[in-house]
């Protein structure tokens, strides 16, 4: 794949560059690239030796006057980096901005380690690693407020791999790595890149451990290229570690072994033990490579876990009721959190994407009303619920208390979206989450984020994001919770209804043009180091297809019928494939489950969607029952209620009722009184969130509950009226059926 901006030339037109020790060798080399490229530099030298010692303006005078001679801007500073704020202030005298530093001023004090002395010690890391921090300090803030900067740190080979007479010198080129690694995590949220590199090139310092003909063939002008690139705005780099020089960058990480355990449950770890596992220890064949303190430290989060006896058991076993968490997981502070508003504003333009992302196309008439703007009909997909939230699933959960969690290791397990309203089809809709539970899997953790999603106060749709996170389990938490939307499996049937869609080749990268950017769907090298012999297709556009093959067949693509989804993300789909949905109706609730036709392997499982049925009229009841029932009229009036004082009845009651009404013994209708979320309402069918009480009556005997004829407690005890779950719940339907009944 091309580069970024392939072909243009690298400017750095209204950019402030700070070199330091651009006297001479490579700053100077740097120092003149970055002007020739339109950057206004600042030429940093305290003119001393390559000991340190001594000091002179000429040296980064001459650097300055050669800039200027060829039409650049530069200027001059003689202060050491130790005093890294007078240097930085030179830049915002003259400039009023600093926006990159190039951390190379540097000097050597050569001497065997048995005869290096503290002075030897002390100059050099002054000079390298102290002066580096001072320099980038100082110009820290300025960065972080102006959203933007670019730092180079300086080592060594000698810092990576030790070199002999340079014991003080490589102990402070390894420390700026180091440094450097720390910068570009706290950075990153401000736009503040810092890379390291490691140089080799013909200068004064090199003289000292090279031959001279080597020197020679070491310019600096085979290393200033890779530094202008990594001060790029255009260059992503960061936290990364480079060795260059005669013409050759390369690019280094950290190589580990998979490791041994060499210690037992409540057994003493001994020396022998290492010994016998030493071969273990050092075989590096599989070798692992850590990219993060997250990454590395989670192996030991293993270890512990594995040293547990039996699934679930805390690796902290006297944390008492806290649950506290080797894999970096502490319910205690992390449930309950809130994650603050964000804002997603859009126009019709994003609906038209979603649509064509999930596979919607001109050549189907009925699809119009979702591509075309200007149609009489134009609607949002009711699935694009999960755009304006999807942010919450990654990046927002990096900031809960509790959740020291290595993000390489999170899957998208399940999905719930359920749609209060139609979804606008542009404006402003702001988004609020909420960690609602953590689960312990044993072999990994589960959280449940809830997201509400408003426009304005109106809540529009409610997400639930299902994270399973790979190896986080085994930290005393409960399985279950009564706040999960539990798939529900199809029947045992076939389906009454299948459709499929043929995916594009290029489906997911157009889908990720949602926001969805992990390159796992777009790039074939991602996806082959995730175990993916081609990049995948997003989950959330394999639920899409499905929603709204449902919508299509049930719904003739009415989007106000669509009230929610729930999807269990089963196996992956290829770009290029088919998907096939299988669909089992069962009143307003429509089983569903996707499949690869291609292979036959089920993609979404456990899968379904509720749709909206008209409450004041009667239909054809779940099993093929027809004709108008009593107790219709009754729920109509309730549905009534429900839309005038919902919001008072959920703060009152905050249960979900299911009624089974059975006609000639058979159940006839379901109705659901759900007064535990959003504003509360009123449904047919069986409960989409788990029912607090469900009751089951006939037709005729509620009728005469609701009249006042028939006491229910009569009715309960004579077996005519059936209460399952919390029967102290049913006091609280007063208020619903006040003047209509007793029960």
């Amino acid at each position: 794949m091309a580069a970024v901006g392939a072909g243009l030339p690298l400017r750095f037109d209204g950019k402030v560059a700070l070199v330091t020790g651009a006297g001479g060798g490579l700053g100077r080399t740097y120092a003149l690239l970055f002007a020739e490229r339109g950057a206004s530099v600042v030429v940093n030298d305290l003119g001393g030796n390559i000991k340190g010692e001594g000091k002179s303006s000429s040296a980064a005078d001459r650097v300055v006057e050669e800039i200027r001679a060829k039409g650049g801007k530069a200027v001059s500073n003689y202060d050491s980096v130790e005093e890294g704020e007078k240097i930085v202030q030179t830049a915002l005298d003259t400039y009023g901005r600093i926006d990159i530093v190039v951390n190379n001023a540097g000097i050597l004090r050569d001497r065997s380690f048995a005869r290096t002395s503290d002075l030897d010690w002390d100059l050099i890391h002054r000079v390298h690693l102290r002066g580096s921090f001072k320099v980038t300090r100082a110009a820290w803030n300025h960065m972080k407020n102006q959203k933007y900067g670019r730092i180079i740190m300086t080592a060594s080979s000698s810092g990576i791999y030790g070199n002999f007479g340079q014991a003080n010198y490589s102990a402070a080129k390894l420390g700026l790595l180091g440094l450097s690694n720390t910068l570009a995590i706290e950075g990153q949220k401000y736009n503040i890149q810092c890379n390291t590199i490691a140089p080799t090139a013909g200068s004064r310092l090199t003289q000292t451990v090279l031959p001279q003909e080597l020197v020679d063939a070491l310019k600096p002008e085979f290393v200033a290229p890779l530094v202008i690139w990594l001060c790029h705005e255009k260059c992503e780099e960061n936290g990364s570690l480079f060795e260059v020089g005669a013409g050759w960058i390369g690019k280094l990480r950290w190589e580990r072994t998979l490791g041994a355990t060499v210690r037992q449950k409540d057994q003493q770890m001994t020396p022998e033990a290492v010994r016998d596992s030493w071969d273990q220890i050092c075989d590096f064949e599989n070798a692992t490579k850590p990219k993060s303190n997250k990454e590395s430290i989670s192996t030991l989060y293993e270890v512990l876990n594995k040293l547990n006896t039996g699934r679930g058991v805390s690796a902290n076993p006297t944390s008492g009721s806290k649950q506290t968490s080797t894999s970096g997981i502490n319910p205690a502070e992390a449930v309950g959190k809130k994650i603050p508003f964000t804002e997603y504003t859009y126009t019709n333009l994003e609906p038209i994407l979603y649509a064509l992302g999930v596979g919607m196309t001109t050549k189907d008439p009925d699809h119009l009303k979702f591509l075309f703007e200007r149609n009489e009909e134009f609607s949002c997909l009711p699935t694009f619920g999960v755009i304006p939230a999807q942010g919450f699933m990654n990046g927002a959960l990096a900031s809960i208390p509790g959740l020291n969690i290595d993000f390489t290791k999170v899957l998208h397990g399940e999905q719930y979206l359920e749609i209060y309203k139609p979804v606008p089809t542009s404006g402003t809709l702001k988004s609020e989450g909420i960690v609602a539970d953590i689960l312990d899997k044993g072999s990994g953790a589960v959280i449940l984020l809830d997201v509400n999603t408003y426009n304005g106060k109106d809540l529009v749709c409610y997400n639930q994001f299902s994270i399973f996170v790979v190896g986080a389990g085994g930290f005393g938490g409960k399985r279950t919770s009564d706040k999960v939307k539990v798939t529900r499996n199809p029947p045992n049937r076939p389906p009454d209804a299948v459709m499929s869609d043929v995916t594009s080749v290029n489906q997911a990268a157009l889908y990720r043009l949602n926001g969805d950017w992990n390159p796992l769907h777009i790039d074939p090298n991602f996806a082959a180091f995730g175990g993916f012999k081609k990049p995948i297709l997003h989950g959330l556009c394999s639920m899409g297809f499905a929603a709204r093959h449902v919508l299509k067949q049930y719904a003739n693509n009415d989007v106000t019928k669509f009230k929610a989804i729930k999807v269990r993300f089963a196996k992956p789909v290829i770009p290029g494939q088919t998907l096939e949905t299988e669909m089992w109706k069962n009143g307003n609730l429509i089983h569903l489950q996707s499949k690869v036709k291609e292979n036959n392997e089920v993609v979404l499982a456990g899968a379904y969607v509720v749709l909206e049925e008209t409450i004041y009229e009667a239909k054809n009841n779940d099993i093929g029952m027809s004709g108008e029932l009593q107790s219709d009229l009754v729920f109509a009036e309730i549905g009534s209620r429900i839309k005038d004082i919902g919001k008072e009845m959920v703060k009152k009651v905050n249960a979900i009722f299911q009624w089974d009404i059975t006609k000639d013994g058979k159940t006839a209708v379901q109705w659901t009184i759900d007064l535990k979320n959003g504003s509360g309402e009123l449904y047919k069918g069986a409960a989409r969130h788990r029912a607090d009480t469900i009751f089951t009556l006939s037709d005729e005997d509620f009728i005469q509950v609701v009249s006042g004829r028939l006491n229910p407690q009569k009715a309960f005890f004579a077996g005519k009226l059936k209460v399952m779950g919390n029967i102290m719940l049913s006091q609280k339907l007063e208020m619903i059926l006040k003047d209509y009944a007793k029960l």
